[in-house]
């Protein structure tokens, strides 16, 4: 039984419009008694799918109030950011300073959902080939998709999960695709191959299985940079971040390392953080152009934003909870965590 509850805040002022998600379970108390095969609801409603955090990511990071500055470049790039092969400190500098550049300015006369709204796919709705084709119809108005967190494996919905991916691809929609959905293109490497608006977000099992899958080879543990390099290109270079210590990105052309200080602990739903924060990103740097992104390629200024928030949130709830903590407690971080290293 699925349950559709009102967002958890309104996006005054314009923001990012979480759309609609598919999931199987409830995943908070009180069920609003939704049925399946339901009329979709507006992007000011959504299904929850079990487990996710995202929606929250979502609505959270949207709500912030948006001004560019810069930091103290010596001491964030020292800590946090690097680029591999033979990019300067520089580089490094202002790379940083393009996640700032594409987030758009919050104003009073912009509308909710007029910064984007994001469609997450994680389980279906019912059993039914029908899935797809409901989905389908939102796809016009949603600017970015996330698929995967929650999804399950179970073949009806990775069947379902394939057919969405299909069809934001014809519209050309920015795709995310993590956790489940990994295993799909796993599985079916070819549906998300030559894409270059997909970005995937492997953890370390995850990498391996796709790297298997793409270059019959195991992982060589002794060259990372490589690794996620030769799996961008024979993907197509299309973007990889692939999760660890340091976050490794690659577009099939450069590797950028985001070891942007987190804390020791992982927790489930980490990841859901990660990918719906991205999913945001990615739609701001895809739409901010080239000029915004001076020419860069706009999915890995997104990834460099994404992990960067994500390891922030991380580190500011350990220091609160330390062992305890949930990713709910990485959730609560979101504005301050996206204060501090966006705003002034």
């Amino acid at each position: 039984m699925s349950c559709v509850r009102r967002l958890p805040m309104c996006l005054a002022g314009g923001g990012v419009s979480p759309a609609w998600w598919l999931g199987k379970r409830r995943v908070q108390s009180g069920a609003c008694g939704a049925r399946a095969g339901a009329v979709p609801r507006p992007p000011s409603e959504m299904i929850w799918g079990r487990g996710t955090v995202t929606t929250c990511v979502l609505a959270a990071l949207a709500s912030a109030v948006v001004t560019i500055f810069w930091l103290q470049y010596d001491k964030v790039i020292e800590r946090a950011f690097s680029l591999h092969k033979t990019h300067s400190i520089k580089d490094m500098e202002n790379i940083f300073q393009l996640v700032r550049n594409v987030i758009p300015p919050l104003t009073a006369k912009k509308h909710k959902g007029q910064d984007g709204r994001i469609g997450i796919v994680g389980g279906c709705q019912d059993d039914s080939p029908n899935a797809v084709h409901e989905v389908e119809k939102w796809l016009p108005r949603l600017h970015s998709v996330v698929i995967g967190p929650g999804l399950g494996r179970d073949d009806v919905l990775l069947e379902n999960a394939k057919g969405i991916i299909e069809k934001a691809k014809v519209k050309g929609i920015p795709i995310v695709i993590d956790a489940d959905g990994l295993w799909l293109i796993s599985q079916q490497p070819s549906l998300i191959q030559g894409y270059q608006r997909a970005i995937l977000t492997p953890n370390y099992m995850e990498f391996s299985r796709l790297y298997e899958a793409m270059l019959r080879d195991p992982v060589d543990s002794n060259d990372h940079h490589g690794c996620v390099l030769r799996l961008s290109q024979a993907m197509g270079n299309l973007t990889i971040v692939q999760k660890g210590d340091r976050d490794l990105i690659s577009d099939g052309e450069k590797v950028l390392v985001c070891s942007h200080e987190g804390s020791s602990r992982r927790c489930g739903g980490q990841g859901d953080l990660l990918s719906g924060s991205l999913g945001v990103l990615a739609h701001w740097a895809f739409l901010a152009g080239p000029e915004k992104t001076n020419g860069q390629n706009p999915f890995l200024v997104a990834a460099f934003g994404a992990c960067s928030l994500t390891r922030q949130c991380n580190n500011q709830a350990f220091q609160k909870c330390g062992r305890s903590m949930t990713t709910s407690d990485m959730v609560s971080e979101v504005g301050s965590a996206f204060n501090k290293l966006f705003e002034t």
